[in-house]
């Protein structure tokens, strides 16, 4: 019997050695790779176009990227001006900036990748101040402002978030871009504290952020931001010469 449970031992010693070998074998047998690639894709995004009245005597005119929110997506582009600048354009409001509002195709969110391409575009393409580039977007379209913004900071003079949502860690790669977000307290789709928590972040990272809260607001919180001229005059303040 003794004899047998020394085998035995010795069998269940063995097992376990191998069984540590054929791990570190496949360990071992990891080997060191590197890909450098380029990547292309295809971009198709309809959008709506605004010049100044003053663009043609101008050498170069501030742009602003307007981005709607969840409830305007698909490939109608009148959509587009149920709400914000282009709601605004459509009804004879004057800006003294290039509005740019594109659409997002439907079931989808912003893709910055995108939104990108299409910045690329009108800067190649028109006379833009590529110093005075601004963001603005409600909702969703909060979100994606959120999202270029980290994305594409060195490229942006300022943005206005409207009740939007982010990254509390992403959100830092935004830096010191200025940033006027906006949000009602009463919001029962995206909670205010989102944006609250945003601009406290950015702020513990060192970044230039503020936040107006509508006491009675419940979602909509752009159509007060966007009648406010204040929004305007204080996007025309920021340059990106400011932050050289």
């Amino acid at each position: 019997m003794e004899k047998f449970i020394a085998i035995l031992f010795s069998l269940i010693f063995a097992f376990a050695c191998s069984s540590q070998m054929v791990v570190k074998n496949k360990s071992d047998g990891q080997t060191q790779h590197s890909l450098k690639t380029e990547f292309r894709k295809i971009v198709n995004i309809n959008y709506l176009l605004y010049l100044p009245d003053d663009y043609d005597s101008k050498d170069k005119v501030p742009l602003l990227l307007f981005l709607h929110g969840a409830g305007e997506r698909g490939n109608d582009l009148q959509l587009v001006k149920k709400h914000g600048p282009p709601k605004l354009i459509d009804e004879g409001k004057k800006f003294p900036f290039m509005v740019v509002s594109p659409q997002c195709p439907l079931n989808q969110r912003w893709d910055t990748d995108d939104l990108i391409a299409l910045l690329d575009y009108i800067v190649n393409n028109y006379k833009v101040d590529k110093n005075r580039i601004y963001v603005t977007g409600l909702s969703m379209g909060g979100n994606g402002t959120w999202r270029l913004a980290a994305k594409i900071p060195e490229r942006l003079a300022a943005i206005i978030p409207i009740c939007g949502w982010g990254d509390l860690f992403e959100v830092c790669m935004i830096g010191k871009l200025p940033v006027w977000a906006f949000h009602g307290a009463k919001d029962p789709v995206v909670p205010v504290k989102a944006s609250e928590d945003l601009v406290e972040r950015l702020k513990a990272c060192g970044g230039n952020a503020k936040l107006t809260i509508y006491p009675d607001a419940e979602h909509d919180a752009w159509t007060e931001t966007y009648n406010n001229p204040e929004i305007y005059e204080w996007l025309l303040k920021q340059s990106l010469e400011d932050r050289k």
